[in-house]
């Protein structure tokens, strides 16, 4: 596996924002986690079966609250 060094530009709120959310002091650890969670995450893939997997678990959701 190689390692890069990669740089992206961030307002301060933007970064301190990510900080908070990501629970981390560290802006380079804030950033890993983010970067990490974008790959994992199964809604940041952009095409049609993303959205049908969201849809399907909104009603899901839905039916379990009309269910109770």
């Amino acid at each position: 596996m190689k390692i890069v060094h990669a740089q992206t530009v961030l307002t301060e709120d933007q970064l301190e924002e990510l900080k908070k959310k990501s629970n981390e002091p560290s802006t380079k650890e804030a950033l890993s986690i983010a970067v990490q969670h974008y790959l994992e995450c199964e809604y940041t893939e952009m095409n049609d079966e993303m959205w049908t997997r969201k849809l399907e678990k909104v009603v899901q959701k839905k039916q379990q609250i009309n269910s109770n």
